[in-house]
């Protein structure tokens, strides 16, 4: 089922065909008000409430600066690291909302929307952590140990990502079949996403050492999707599907279900377009205002995507493959951009209204825990 979002009636407030070429080498709010749904106007069936909603919020930790992505430490009783982006440091917080100082990660040079972004354990190797971050010119993926509150040595897993000032991606990733996925943005030159010879604007695909994969769709490279504008939000679900969250230009915002090899239109089409060449999203967002969306978390056929510009967080159901009508949660926190579920089943949040764009109030940046209902 393909959803279309039309317009809201919430205000929100940031970034982010032909046929297809030759691929070329303060107090918190109250409760009620937090989580009163936002119904989108439907441009096909009404839309129905999704299998998981959010029941209660609370608010665990505040002043964090310009948080960008959480991962849950393996065997951590609930502890979770959090990247700075500005900073370059990785702190550490604990299920009470406790917040520990880990340290930089050393040479993350970046401005706009680059700096350090995302980061991941490794299931198959616990002590594993990945970070991407912008050094200069290049975004790259390092990996080091994380162990009693402390960072290992750091190693080049990957390089050649290009970066720029906006569209830097910067989501891990690890799938069922034990590979890195990274998504990466095109650093605002569009061409970038449709050139398979170039790592900006696509989804990519490696093995844990930064080898290519042998069954990657293309031979020795590790693109494993392209066409993408700027992906921020990377979620498996149950049944091993991979679904992707994208930034849109002017017209439409996506939610992309991912195939191999395939070409998801950027620069040629925005949001859905119905070219052959090319894979339609499964929902759009119209306008953009509506949801910037960046973090992307999956459970129990629920997908929950953290919007920026939108300032909400949305419930998409998705029942075998196929995406149902999103409905809007988490109003009134500002621009939010994570979601990850926790090992106890609740869902942490990051809002980010100090990363210059947004209108930060006391407190910021905050991770809100969400219970989720059945």
């Amino acid at each position: 089922m393909i959803a279309a979002v039309a317009a809201l009636a919430v205000a929100g407030a940031s970034c982010s065909g032909s046929s297809s070429p030759s691929p070329s080498s303060s107090p918190s709010p109250s409760l009620s008000a937090s989580l009163t749904p936002v119904t989108p106007t439907p441009a096909t069936p009404a839309a129905q409430p999704g299998p998981v909603t959010p029941s209660a919020v609370e608010e665990i930790v505040t002043g964090l600066a310009a948080p960008w992505s959480i991962a849950f430490v393996p065997g951590g009783d609930g502890q979770a690291l959090v990247t700075q982006r500005d900073e370059g440091t990785i702190v550490l917080v604990d299920a009470a909302g406790t917040v520990t100082p880990v340290g930089p990660v050393p040479g993350v040079d970046g401005s706009g929307e680059g700096g350090l972004l995302g980061l991941a354990f490794d299931p198959a190797s616990p002590s594993d952590l990945y970070v991407y971050a912008t050094m200069g010119s290049q975004n790259v993926v390092q990996r080091t140990t994380y162990a009693n509150g402390a960072l290992g040595p750091f190693s080049l897993v990957l390089d050649g990502i290009p970066a720029g000032t906006r569209h830097d991606g910067g989501r891990l990733a690890f799938g069922p079949d034990g590979m890195l996925y990274i998504s990466t943005g095109e650093s605002g030159v569009p061409d970038d996403a449709q050139d398979i010879g170039s790592l900006g604007g696509k989804i990519l695909r490696i093995t844990p050492s930064g080898d290519v994969p042998a069954d990657n769709p293309f031979d020795g490279s590790p693109v494993w999707s392209y066409g993408h504008r700027n992906v921020e939000g990377l979620a498996f679900d149950d049944a091993g599907r991979l679904w992707a969250s994208e930034f849109g230009d002017r017209s439409a915002d996506e939610l992309n279900l991912i195939s191999p090899g395939q070409n998801y239109g950027w620069p040629f089409v925005e949001g859905i377009g119905g070219a052959p060449d090319y894979v339609d999203p499964v929902v759009e967002w119209r306008p953009t205002s509506e949801a910037s969306p960046s973090g992307l978390a999956y459970v129990r056929d629920t997908l929950f995507v953290a919007a920026l510009r939108g300032e909400r967080l949305w419930q998409v159901p998705v029942l075998d493959g196929s995406a149902g009508e999103p409905a809007a949660f988490v109003t009134d926190h500002g621009r939010l951009r994570d979601a990850v579920v926790a090992p106890d089943g609740t869902l942490w949040v990051l809002t980010n209204n100090t990363d210059g764009r947004g209108d930060a109030r006391p407190g910021d940046d905050r991770i809100l825990r969400l219970t989720l209902a059945p």
